[in-house]
């Protein structure tokens, strides 16, 4: 019983342990599903596993025996949250044949740039130097990443930064309308949605679209492809990967402030390179690796300088109250 009374050391090991180990294992079902991109189609991975998703999270509900874990308390925003993710996984996977996962990777950590960019156009929040350096870096970071000066660029890498930015939008959603949500109804709502729009496109595109194969991509303009058992596997692996590297850093966030574990959230990045190495033999050159530094640097900084304006409001609160 011991376990049960952790100290503040404890409680901080715990959470970096579930936050590195949840990050593992939600880059290891990243790079699985690029793996698999090839076999099957971005709404019939999406059909699939959102249905096995909603499958492990009610089991788990009816585990503790508390199915209300599954209802939002406001349903509007946490859809249009849920919306906000859809939209996300579908840039970040849809260039998931053509782009390697250390681009696609690198893509979505701007989305402390947005946050920033986003809280300005917003809540009119004012931005010093230091985020502003840090939003400079961040552009020129992306430059790095998508190497606009190649004669083989195409906008199709421009959607794992647009990924980044609907990420954020998803962020401003939580903080501002969905802070005191359960995070099963969160993520409910979001395999439900997953699993909508997967049927919308299984439809659309085998039935309605037609489409000039020499400038689409298969795995986002075909509906349903016929798949063999090993790949249906694979995608139910990545449902149950998803709902336990999720539960993971759920379980990091709940027990250790959010402002201590997000610059180490920037791991993700560095498992990405690996996995694209070890599964597809595919190293970042030099300049994204650069490009992936200034990134990171970035999002530390937009970090760094949110905890010390959020303690010098916290100061500015506490005098008020003590007058």
């Amino acid at each position: 019983m011991k376990f049960l009374y952790k100290t503040s050391k404890d409680s901080n090991f715990l959470s970096l342990t579930s936050l590195l180990i949840g990050i593992l294992i939600l880059s290891y079902q990243d790079a699985l599903i690029k793996f698999i991109a090839n076999d099957t189609t971005f709404w019939q991975l999406q059909f699939i596993r959102s249905f096995f998703n909603i499958v492990f999270l009610y089991i788990i509900v009816i585990l503790f025996q508390n199915k209300r874990l599954l209802i939002p308390e406001n349903w509007l925003p946490v859809t249009i949250r849920g919306a906000m993710m859809v939209l996300c996984m579908f840039c970040f996977f849809s260039a998931s044949p053509i782009l390697s996962l250390s681009q696609m990777a690198a893509g979505l950590y701007t989305f402390p740039i947005f946050v920033t960019i986003l809280s300005i156009v917003i809540t009119k929040e004012m931005v010093g130097k230091y985020r502003l350096m840090a939003l400079v870096m961040g552009f020129i970071g992306s430059i790095f990443i998508l190497q606009l000066w190649k004669e083989d660029f195409n906008l199709y890498q421009l959607l794992p930064i647009l990924a980044g930015f609907f990420y954020a939008c998803n962020i401003i959603m939580i903080r501002k309308y969905c802070r005191n949500e359960s995070p099963v109804a969160l993520t409910f709502v979001v395999g439900i949605l997953f699993f909508i729009s997967g049927i919308i496109g299984i439809i659309f595109f085998e039935f309605i679209f037609e489409y000039d194969q020499n400038f689409t991509i298969d795995f986002i303009t075909d509906g349903w492809v016929d798949l063999t058992m090993i790949i249906f596997l694979f995608i139910v692996a990545c449902s149950f990967l998803n709902i336990i590297g999720n539960l993971a850093l759920a379980k990091a966030y709940q027990n250790a402030e959010s402002s201590w574990l997000a610059p180490l959230d920037y791991f993700y990045l560095v498992f990405a390179c690996l996995w694209s190495k070890l599964v597809f033999d595919v190293w970042p050159e030099n300049i994204e690796f650069a490009g992936i530094f200034l990134i990171v640097t970035s999002g530390l900084i937009i970090t760094y300088r949110e905890k010390v304006n959020n303690k010098n409001l916290q100061k500015l609160n506490d005098k008020y109250i003590n007058q």
